[in-house]
């Protein structure tokens, strides 16, 4: 099965040697660049899945770096920062840019793959071709941000939504909270188990008697059914 292609870009050699060693017996395929000005010209010629991306690098460091992908070369490729620089300004700094997740220095081969996976999952999941949900009564248009129960609409948070199309687009089908979170919010995100709970909560009753469709599952979870 074809694997997605990874760019690591790290002036460090032993970083890099680690990381492209780590990807590629996870069945990546790994590009390798020394700096910021390196990897602009693989993107230029090249199709990258993902970035995984240093802050301090000689010519062109990771900050500029990210703001020339985004900006110059207008590529929505997903970016991972890591980075000995890890104070909260800059992994707000950046994110702010473009990244899409950090990891501080030093850090363990199994986290910065399973970051990967987690980002590499969500973007193929934004990728999905746009999907509604029409079902007994219930209209949800994910493109819109709409929910309607019988013409009528009903206001939803974001989390509200996404947690409502989850369960609706896959009826009968039963998720354990910790499924929820990932698919709702991502993996690694600080959500638990009684957040999940609450939030079901206040949809059931948000939806009023249509909010019965959403079963409890005691010990396991939840489940839509018609």
């Amino acid at each position: 099965m074809a694997m997605e292609t990874i760019l690591v870009v790290e002036d460090d050699a032993d970083i890099r040697e680690l990381e492209r060693y780590t990807l590629a017996s996870l069945g990546y395929t790994v590009l390798e660049a020394e700096h910021g000005a390196f990897a602009l010209d693989i993107l230029k010629s090249h199709p990258v899945d993902l970035i995984v991306l240093d802050i301090m690098m000689p010519i062109l460091d990771g900050l500029s770096t990210i703001k020339s992908v985004r900006y110059s070369l207008n590529n929505p490729v997903p970016i991972i920062v890591v980075s000995a620089r890890g104070e909260e300004s800059d992994i707000i700094t950046a994110l702010e840019l473009g990244a899409d997740d950090y990891l501080s220095k030093p850090f363990s081969a199994k986290v910065l793959a399973s970051k990967i996976r987690a980002v590499l999952r969500r973007t193929q999941e934004l990728e999905q071709p746009h999907r509604m949900v029409q079902t007994d009564g219930l209209s949800m248009d994910q493109q819109k941000h709409q929910c309607l129960i019988n013409g009528d609409e009903i206001e939803l948070t974001a989390t509200e939504f996404a947690l409502l199309y989850l369960l609706a687009s896959n009826p009968e089908q039963v998720f354990t909270r910790n499924q929820i979170i990932t698919k709702v919010k991502g993996d690694d995100y600080p959500v638990t188990d009684r957040s999940i709970d609450v939030q079901i909560a206040t949809l059931r009753k948000k939806l009023g008697s249509y909010g019965t469709r959403i079963k409890t599952i005691w010990g396991i979870g939840y489940t839509y059914k018609h």
